[in-house]
């Protein structure tokens, strides 16, 4: 034959061995195993609208914002960090570093799957694994929703901020369930139930 592992229809060509292919997988792992090299703060915000800042001008290219968005960490201390095999460095983020700008959904009660695009079309259901969060001080009337995208290092993800539109489909769809004993005003999604706040008392 004259194709395949041995050069096929290079003659000269030297022969794979294991011992060939062994150094060629430590090569990788030695490449993989390298610390990035540390560059300090990044010029770059990424304000509450999800748009993306370098030195103050805004970066317009839709493709390039997806660029950095796919080195995006998110470290123990909750700072944030685009990060590359060889260099790493950190940045400013306003609030989340995404935003949710559009809701499908289908079935109803239990059934419901809750699905959102970003900013970045990243698209992502409401489950065990992207929960919803509702932040905000206790009873506020106007709650910060959110949803996980990815985890970080630590107990800090990386999330969307779903946005005031999508936020008001999304009460639509609110109903009352009982959680621990509270009756609870939220959304069904893939099986959970995520709480948005107590359902309110219309005697008070």
């Amino acid at each position: 034959m004259k194709d395949g592992l041995t050069g096929g229809g290079e003659p000269d060509a030297a022969p794979v061995t294991a011992e060939a292919v062994g150094r060629t997988i430590a090569a990788a792992q030695q490449r993989a195993a390298r610390v990035p090299e540390e560059c300090g703060d990044l010029p770059f915000l990424i304000k509450r609208d999800g748009s993306w800042l370098y030195k103050g001008t805004l970066i317009g290219r839709k493709e390039l914002v997806c660029l950095f968005a796919s080195v995006l960490k998110r470290e123990l201390d909750g700072s944030y960090w685009l990060e590359t095999p060889a260099e790493r460095g950190k940045i400013d983020v306003e609030d989340a570093p995404f935003v949710a700008v559009e809701m499908d959904w289908t079935g109803g009660g239990e059934s419901q799957v809750l699905s959102f695009r970003t900013n970045i079309d990243e698209v992502v259901c409401a489950d065990l694994d992207h929960p919803l969060r509702f932040g905000g001080a206790e009873g506020a009337r106007d709650p910060k929703p959110y949803i996980r995208l990815r985890p970080g290092l630590g107990s800090f993800p990386v999330e969307a901020r779903i946005s005031r539109p999508v936020f008001y489909e999304l009460a639509a769809l609110a109903e009352p369930h009982l959680v621990r004993g509270r009756l609870m005003l939220g959304v069904w999604s893939s099986g959970i139930f995520f709480p948005m706040g107590e359902m309110p008392n219309d005697d008070a």
